[in-house]
């Protein structure tokens, strides 16, 4: 069989229900020696601390085994840019949005709230700070230390893969990590992609890296359950979206047949 490219597209919030797929997905592309080099498609703002890691360390597994180009599109910031420090190299729209390296951990006390509407909130619990991140009540100055501690552990993480895979120290990363983005031209002034260009740009690296022609990519994605395809779009829509249902059930057999699950 013919050499093929895969182009994998992740768009959204990066959460552990929407990360999962991709993460089986990848660990599927490296058994398949027919595919051998990914695309990875990826526009979004990032999102939670633990799936964005996976998403990286999933991406970083992969181009161990073959190679990986990264194309960011309208945003690759916060998770979304570490999981894009996985593969080979770095592609980014001149005008993209990158960067974003930081941890934020919002929270939010709605207990003066609960009070002006005369709702009573009593929080029964064991242990003396079982209660303070539920988002009810203020922290305490001890509380929010220690909340700090955490988002730092985090933040340290962060900046050094930055440092690691950017090859940089992380002194020099530093001042670069205080949670402000940058467009994709100075991204590229910053050391933190390695090329400007779309997404066709980027697949033809990947072609010329591989030695398999632009014109033997393939796209792959997590399958929809077939019931969500089938209710999506209305109950008058219901004949069509039989129709396309039995139709993309059917394309996804064919993906599982290649990629696996």
């Amino acid at each position: 069989m013919r050499p093929l490219l895969a182009h994998l597209q992740f768009r959204g919030t990066i959460r552990e229900r929407s990360v999962d797929p991709y993460v089986r997905i990848m660990k599927a592309l490296q058994r398949k020696n027919r595919v051998r080099g990914v695309l990875l498609d990826i526009s979004s703002g990032g999102g939670a601390d633990i799936p964005s890691q996976d998403f990286y360390l999933a991406v970083k597994r992969l181009n161990a085994v073959k190679p990986v180009v990264a194309s960011i599109g309208s945003v690759g910031a916060s998770g979304a840019y570490m999981a894009a420090l996985g593969a080979r190299k770095i592609y980014a729209y001149p005008e993209s949005i990158v960067g974003s390296i930081g941890v934020v951990y919002p929270h939010v006390a709605v207990q003066q709230l609960l009070d002006k509407v005369g709702v009573h909130l009593e929080m029964l619990h064991e242990g003396r700070h079982k209660d303070a991140y539920q988002g009810f009540r203020d922290l305490t100055d001890e509380e929010r230390t220690k909340l700090q501690a955490v988002i730092g552990d985090s933040y340290r993480g962060f900046v050094e893969t930055v440092a690691r895979e950017r090859h940089r120290s992380v002194e020099q990363i530093l001042p670069l990590a205080t949670g402000e983005f940058w467009s994709g031209r100075r991204a590229l002034e910053l050391g933190l992609v390695d090329a400007l260009g779309d997404r066709d740009a980027a697949l033809q690296d990947l072609a010329q890296g591989t030695g398999v022609p632009v014109q033997r990519t393939v796209r792959v994605a997590p399958p929809r359950p077939f019931m969500e395809r089938f209710l999506s779009g209305g109950a008058s829509l219901l004949g069509d979206k039989l129709r396309e249902g039995v139709r993309d059930a059917v394309e996804d057999l064919a993906f599982d047949s290649l990629f696996g699950r």
